[in-house]
């Protein structure tokens, strides 16, 4: 049984007093140089949030690559507000017995895919058995809906007695060993899935638009430690005025944001994207503050079933969507409703 210690890493720092609430005027972000943390991106490259939350208080900000080393940061206490993606946000509400952490506003739907090599003989999806396909990090997003597929296919993974490989890997390491031929796919979130095509030669095998629910899932949304949330609620809103500013400019100006997100990323990265790449990958999603609580649910029993949760998930209070329904309000758009159950 595939499971973290963030149980223990939890008791161990809430024996110590609990996880910070953040330093007065400072405020800890998280978030990935990825197209999928957009407004992250965006908001602080043009100082939107350090707008919002004024002169009084300081932005300090940790790059990830994958979403359970946030989920980790957050339970030492080292972040208040962080985009990450749904699974890495619903292991960490369990194993903190729910109180870590509350979502409180989405950011991305789609932006993720399974790309195979041409040469792996991999045509069909049942095509996967005995090959070796990469994912982000054990247990993110992208690495349980892999594992929860092979389950769906009726295969299995090697660690269980299969023959499916899974091989989590920081992103960029996926592209250099998708490249070399050492391993024959990789599920992954945008851009890296649109690199995996333009830059490596590799072929769309699925997009996992196809299999949701008009295409809708969430693949980033927006945390925050609960301590945090109680103490300063104010901090929250006002990030949450600027993120929703932020996400309606990316929508009214796609070409802009486009160029924006680019020459931020080459900051971050040392590399800017190719502009087919950045095309496609911005088509394969959207912005948005709808954290797309179903697919959440969904995502959550795929990641039981993948053996990182103990038992089927209990998600109650995991979302906080009381300050983000406010400022929606007031700007005059439609709030955002939960389903009635998981």
């Amino acid at each position: 049984m595939r499971v973290f210690l963030f149980a223990a890493l939890f008791a161990a720092i809430a024996g110590c007093g609990g996880p910070s609430a953040g330093t007065a005027g400072i405020v800890r972000v998280g978030y990935f140089p990825n197209l999928t943390h957009s407004q992250a991106i965006i908001g602080m490259a043009r100082g939107d949030f350090a707008r919002a939350l004024g002169e009084e208080t300081t932005i300090e900000t940790i790059l990830f690559n994958a979403g359970p080393s946030v989920i980790e940061a957050l339970y030492a206490g080292e972040i208040d507000i962080a985009y990450i993606g749904p699974n890495p946000a619903i292991t960490g509400f369990i194993r903190s017995g729910g109180e870590a952490l509350r979502i409180i506003a989405g950011a991305t739907s789609g932006g993720a895919a399974l790309v195979v090599r041409p040469e792996s003989g991999i045509v069909n999806l049942e095509d996967i058995a005995g090959h070796r396909i990469a994912t982000p990090q054990l247990g993110n997003t992208q690495d349980v809906a892999l594992r929860n597929f092979i389950i769906g296919l009726g295969l299995s993974t090697l660690d269980e007695g299969g023959d499916v490989e899974v091989i989590p890997t920081e992103n960029p390491q996926i592209l250099d060993l998708f490249r070399q031929g050492l391993i024959d796919g990789a599920w992954v979130p945008e851009p890296w899935a649109s690199r995996l095509i333009v830059e490596g030669g590799g072929v769309l095998l699925l997009d996992e638009i196809s299999i949701w629910p008009n295409g809708d899932f969430v693949t980033a949304h927006v945390i925050v430690s609960t301590p945090f949330l109680e103490e300063r609620p104010e901090t929250v809103r006002r990030w949450l005025e600027a993120h929703v500013a932020i996400t309606l400019w990316e929508t009214a100006n796609p070409a802009e944001a486009s160029a924006l997100l680019n020459l931020e990323i080459e900051k971050l990265t040392g590399k800017a994207l190719a502009p087919e790449v950045i095309d496609m990958a911005l088509s394969n999603m959207r912005p948005t503050w709808d954290p797309v609580p179903a697919s959440l649910f969904t995502s959550a029993r795929s990641a039981w079933l993948a053996g990182f949760l103990d038992e089927e998930p209990d998600l109650e209070g995991i979302y906080d969507l009381s300050i983000l329904n406010s400022v929606l309000t007031e700007k005059g758009l439609e709030p955002v409703e939960l389903p009635v159950g998981p």
